[in-house]
């Protein structure tokens, strides 16, 4: 490891400037190839820097995930915010009515008592613009069909203060096409009821690379700033588009096949992805194999003396958006030199 990167306490989080302007202009070069609009998804990174910087690249505007990261990104100059997560309850609901008139905003239902919560707050001088959540396939929030899509629609045109945005869904992995199919019945049903769709929006950083289909007109990508392990494996990028990494410092070699360092479930988080091990190793084919909050082992297949007691490693996590909520700063590095650290401004902002 370098001297810039010994200088560095661990664990911390490295993120590669350069790599991160490629993998922003890949994904806008793909949304201007294949039509659709891009708002992407800011929980990956949670940092107003990054999400300016992929509206200057041509993104519409920028997709957050709770109330909190709309809030903090709106305070940092960020106007037009998709927050597609049902808001419940009047304390939540008084800060959405708030943030209303700061910024363009639109969020989602899928229910008529999520409905009934927005008619009751919102009224026609400053109306919210709420989109139609549906579950085709990945089993999660979402109306089960087109007939519920109608009925719910319906229910905001007839609010005064609420206006119809359009449709949402976060496609099951690996099923774009069959989602798209099921929001075209949707959009077609929705015709015949004399009710147009301006908006139709979609997620999932892997399927991103895919063909657009119709009737999607904005697609919502996350990770694709970072990717991660898991992007890797799912074959849409290679170990040197990915941005994020964790400095760690190895702790203990108790036996000629194990490293434990200082990275555990507190740094990488438990979030295995469907894969073995909980990141690896770069520039090996280590993975470490198991965590404990402050601890990550790595078992090697075969004795080594290297790395010793003291040595700096940087692991490839699984899943870099759960890396960037742990971590209240980052540094930003270009290849070896350490240029900045940065606060990540909506770290634990899951309210």
């Amino acid at each position: 490891m370098t001297e810039l990167f010994a200088s560095l306490d661990t664990p911390c989080v490295l993120v590669d400037l350069d790599r991160v302007e490629v993998n922003l202009k890949r994904a806008q070069a793909h949304a201007d190839k294949e039509g659709y609009a891009l708002r992407p998804h800011t929980k990956t990174h949670k940092l107003p820097r990054f999400a300016r910087r992929a509206e200057e690249l041509g993104a519409t505007g920028i997709t957050v995930q709770k109330l909190g990261e709309a809030e903090i990104m709106a305070d940092s100059g960020l106007k037009d915010i998709f927050l597609p997560y049902n808001i419940v309850g009047p304390l939540k609901l008084a800060r959405l009515k708030a943030l209303n008139t700061r910024v363009s905003l639109s969020v989602t239902a899928d229910s008529p008592d999520t409905v009934a919560g927005y008619a009751a707050t919102f009224t026609p001088d400053a109306p919210l613009t709420v989109l139609i959540e549906c579950d085709t396939g990945a089993g999660r929030c979402g109306v089960q069909g087109p007939a519920q899509v109608l009925a719910l629609a319906r229910q905001i045109i007839g609010a005064p203060g609420l206006r119809f945005g359009g449709l949402m869904t976060y496609p099951p992995l690996h099923n774009f096409s069959k989602s798209c199919a099921w929001l075209r019945d949707a959009v077609d049903l929705l015709g015949d009821a004399g009710i147009a769709v301006q908006r139709v929006s979609s997620g999932n950083s892997p399927d991103m690379w895919d063909a657009n289909e119709a009737p999607v007109t904005e697609r919502r990508p996350g990770t694709y700033i970072y990717f991660d392990r898991f992007q890797v494996q799912e074959k849409v990028a290679s170990f040197d588009d990915c941005a994020l990494t964790v400095l760690a410092t190895v702790v203990s070699r108790p036996t000629s096949t194990r490293i434990v360092i200082d990275a555990g479930s507190k740094t990488l988080s438990s979030d295995l992805m469907g894969m073995s091990g909980h990141g690896l190793v770069v520039g090996t084919d280590y993975l470490v194999k198991a965590l404990s909050e402050e601890h990550g082992v790595i078992e090697m297949p075969e004795a080594s003396d290297w790395p010793h007691v003291g040595d700096r490693i940087r692991i490839l996590p699984n899943h870099a958006c759960v890396v960037s909520n742990l971590f209240d700063e980052i540094v930003l590095v270009s290849g070896d030199k350490v240029l900045e650290r940065v606060v990540v401004a909506s770290r634990g902002r899951v309210d």
